[in-house]
């Protein structure tokens, strides 16, 4: 039976990490899992800028606009929609601030479809008005999807909404097939290294310069080790702030005495790109402060090529890497950063481990089943049914930490 997905979040070619896990969903949904599913969307588009978005954006929303949002859940409520799949981040529906604007009920107020929100950050312990904000949205919508399971335990504890309503559903991963490392090394120039890398849009909350300060400790030990630091500068930073932090970074690693051993790769790589470097990659690095994160798509497709891992312990990454499938090393600490790729590199047979458990584990998440999931979640609510948890692992969340 055909089902019509709305579908509001940004969309590529605009360049952010939900607009490409917008496009890589309904790609597993409508190709793979649910040909029956068809999806339109409506683009958030960020001011001043203008995109050449495919057939499926029917809609564009202003973003910072109230009526824009509100025109858009008007289109869904009157066209042949059947249920709407919402990608939820702050920044995209409201303004930061001390209060929050938020612009989710302009749309959700004229939308008269039902309604599943995929939440993209989430603060524990919130302040008042992101309590409010978020029990709204949660309450208006049939079902909210969550990536890890703490989210679950944070919406009901932290912003007393009902488990019965809260889905998990893991953040979705390109299926990979073995290569020649070595082989995939020599192509991309990266012969003789032992690769480091960490990617995604440039911004100063990633914290690349506690890994570049970490480095002298590592290439003491370890001389041919080069790190990837690869992606453009995020389009929002690059209009306030131009290239500074790139450059601030490459300052310091000539400072430091390890330029020689950071490689920037400035640019947007697409997905098979990214996922050739990866393969090639040792061990994948996410050095980010923002301890509230819910949701890393980098640190996702990291798992999905079965790579060794160090993360700060953000909320992604502390339940993501659990049960040995990476290291955890603390937040603003060069030094921990430092310890944790020692410890692998010192140790090859404790890495080999942990890339399989981080394998075995990415697998699970891999888009054909994700996709199953979602399309599943939509046809459920379609039909009259309750929404059924997804719960993707009950067990501790604690992670090695060096």
């Amino acid at each position: 039976m055909r089902l019509s997905l709305g579908v509001v979040s940004t969309f590529p070619p605009r360049e952010d990490g939900i607009a490409t896990f917008t496009r890589d969903m309904l790609d597993a949904i409508c190709h793979h899992a649910d040909a029956d599913i068809v999806a339109r969307i409506a683009a958030i588009t960020d001011p001043g800028s203008f995109y050449a978005y495919p057939r499926q954006v029917y809609a564009e929303i202003r973003q910072g606009d109230p009526d824009s949002y509100a025109e858009a859940g008007r289109l869904f409520s009157r066209d042949r929609t059947q249920i709407v799949s919402l990608q939820h981040e702050f920044g995209l529906f409201g303004r930061w601030g001390d209060p929050l604007e938020d612009y989710t009920p302009a749309l959700l107020e004229t939308l008269t479809k039902p309604c599943v929100t995929t939440l993209h950050t989430l603060l524990p312990q919130p302040r008042p008005d992101i309590r409010a904000a978020v029990q709204r949205l949660c309450e208006a919508s049939v079902a909210t999807v969550v990536m890890v399971n703490v989210g679950v335990k944070i919406l009901v504890e932290d912003y007393d909404l009902d488990p019965a309503r809260l889905v998990t559903i893991p953040h979705g991963v390109p299926e990979v097939r073995p290569v020649d490392e070595q082989r995939l090394k020599h192509a991309l120039r990266l012969q003789g290294h032992t690769v480091l890398c960490t990617f995604g849009l440039l911004s100063r909350g990633k914290a690349i310069e506690n890994m570049i300060s970490a480095l002298p400790a590592i290439v003491e030990r370890h001389p041919d080790v080069l790190y990837l630091v690869m992606g453009a500068t995020h389009p929002q930073v690059r209009k306030v702030e131009g290239e500074s932090y790139r450059q601030e970074l490459t300052a310091l690693a000539q400072e430091l005495g390890v330029s020689q051993h950071v490689r920037f790769i400035n640019q947007y790589l697409d997905q098979h790109t990214l996922v050739r470097y990866l393969q090639a990659t040792d061990i994948y690095i996410t050095p980010y402060r923002d301890r509230h994160q819910i949701a890393s798509g980098t640190l996702s497709y990291a798992l999905g090529c079965g790579r060794a891992i160090v993360s700060t312990p953000y909320v992604y990454a502390a339940e993501a890497l659990a049960e040995g499938r990476g290291l955890l090393a603390e937040f603003d600490n060069p030094e921990s950063l430092a310890r944790c790729v020692n410890l692998y590199l010192d140790d090859p047979a404790y890495r080999r481990t942990t890339e399989q458990r981080a394998a075995a584990y990415g697998r699970e998440m891999a888009w054909p089943r994700v996709g199953e999931r979602y399309a599943a979640l939509f046809r459920q609510i379609v039909s009259g049914q309750s929404a059924q948890p997804y719960v993707t692992d009950e067990r501790s969340l604690s992670g090695r930490e060096a």
